[in-house]
């Protein structure tokens, strides 16, 4: 008569086919990197190849931007090495400096701002 299929055949079948449905989809939260950290990461990267454009070594890269990893920083670094000496690149030297601000001479009041032009002369009336 009916026969019953064995246990460990649907068993299989069913690890089979959680694989298939389950195989699309990268979406999955919780099972991939955080996207915060790779973000870190590329940034951390782009930083050591802005360094190494801007002639500076690793070490002055390293106190001027404590924050991001070492490892990313070096190999951004790296990469940018590897590619200014195959394309023959010059790199441009970064000039630090403080901005001076402009010194005011008094402070600006709402009352001293003039928003239209005066024309006192011409007699037209705006309305």
């Amino acid at each position: 008569m009916y026969r019953k299929p064995a246990l460990p055949v649907v068993r299989l079948l069913a690890a089979a086919a959680a694989v298939l449905v389950l195989s699309g989809c990268n979406k999955i939260p919780g099972l991939g990197p955080d996207p915060r950290v790779a973000q870190r990461e590329e940034e951390a990267k782009a930083i050591g190849g802005a360094c190494r454009h801007a002639l500076r070594g690793l070490e002055d890269c390293y106190t001027l931007n404590p924050k991001s990893g070492k490892a990313a920083i070096f190999a951004g670094w790296k990469e940018m090495d590897a590619y200014m000496r195959e394309n023959k690149l010059e790199g441009a030297p970064s000039v630090l400096g403080k901005a001076e601000k402009p010194a005011r001479d008094k402070p600006a009041r709402s009352d001293d701002i003039e928003t239209e032009p005066r024309d006192s002369g011409t007699g037209r009336s705006r309305s």
